[in-house]
């Protein structure tokens, strides 16, 4: 399960950095077309960070009972 969140993460990283790349690239080039596409590159690094810290806090609760130890229980 370790290996599988590292290589999220680093797919997020580089989804991140591919989404501030375009946008830079359309605020620096003047084409009709790179307005809309420079406000979508914005609303999605945003928005994607922002759906994955809701989609990790949600599951850290729904399975915060499954990874309790019985164990622990006196």
């Amino acid at each position: 399960m370790k290996r599988i969140k590292q290589i999220l993460a680093i797919l997020g990283i580089i989804l991140l950095a591919a989404l501030y790349l375009i946008t830079l690239i359309c605020a620096i080039t003047d084409n009709t077309d790179t307005m809309s596409m420079f406000k979508a590159s914005i609303f999605a690094t945003v928005v994607i960070p922002v759906l994955i810290w809701i989609y990790t806090f949600i599951y850290r609760l729904i399975h915060k009972d499954s990874e309790e130890d019985p164990k622990k229980e006196d």
